[in-house]
């Protein structure tokens, strides 16, 4: 039996340090949030040539996923 197949889309919901995306994609996953760390591996083997990474999410999650991240943002005692 074949599992069933998803085909909803990866978006784009962060992009910094390496470090910034494995903190961005624990706070995602503690909420129950999928994600995936785009050019990890290449980020952190030379930040020189891909000083950025990518946090993606499924269109479904994307609204929950720049929320959280949102919060995240906003200075403490807001």
């Amino acid at each position: 039996m074949k599992a069933k197949e998803d085909h909803s889309k990866s978006i784009e919901v962060f992009s910094g340090s390496p470090w910034e995306a494995e903190l961005v994609k624990g706070l995602l996953e503690a909420n129950d949030i999928r994600c995936v760390v785009k050019d990890g591996i290449l980020g952190t083997l030379a930040p020189y040539i891909a000083p950025a990474v990518s946090i993606l999410v499924t269109e479904e999650e994307y609204e929950a996923a720049k929320s959280i991240i949102q919060e995240r943002e906003k200075p403490a005692g807001e």
